[in-house]
């Protein structure tokens, strides 16, 4: 079973930074980030390909946050930039233990491993 740690959420303001990281505890494939804000579902934030050559992006985020990889140290990375108090939610990551899935890197379905989420909250 992989285990996968979130970090690095917390308090920014309008227009601010905030740079979360996930770590695996073994070798992963294609990873993604989720968010969930309260009274809401769970919803696609961002996710890369095993090898980081593709990227996803969810249409609210794009070009504002920038997913990457580390693979020598099982690690994801999200740079949020120009955050908006809609941002605000716990950001889950997310991995799959398949190399090649059918199914969207935008689905709860790709992933076989979750974080336990980290807050992030963006004040106006």
């Amino acid at each position: 079973q992989v285990q996968l740690v979130e970090s690095g959420g917390g308090l920014a303001q309008t227009g601010g930074s905030l740079k979360l990281s996930c770590v695996a505890s073994d070798r992963t494939f294609s990873m993604g980030w989720f968010r969930q804000a309260p009274g809401k579902e769970r919803e696609f934030v961002s996710a890369i390909s095993w090898n980081g050559g593709t990227t996803y992006y969810a249409d609210s985020v794009k070009g504002r946050f920038t997913i990457s990889r580390e693979n020598v140290k099982n690690t994801v990375y999200l740079q949020m930039n120009s955050l908006k108090p809609e941002d605000t939610a716990v950001y889950y990551c997310a991995a799959s233990r398949m190399r090649y899935s059918s199914i969207n890197y935008d689905s709860n379905a790709r992933y076989d491993y979750w974080g336990q989420g980290t807050q992030v909250t963006v004040s106006s």
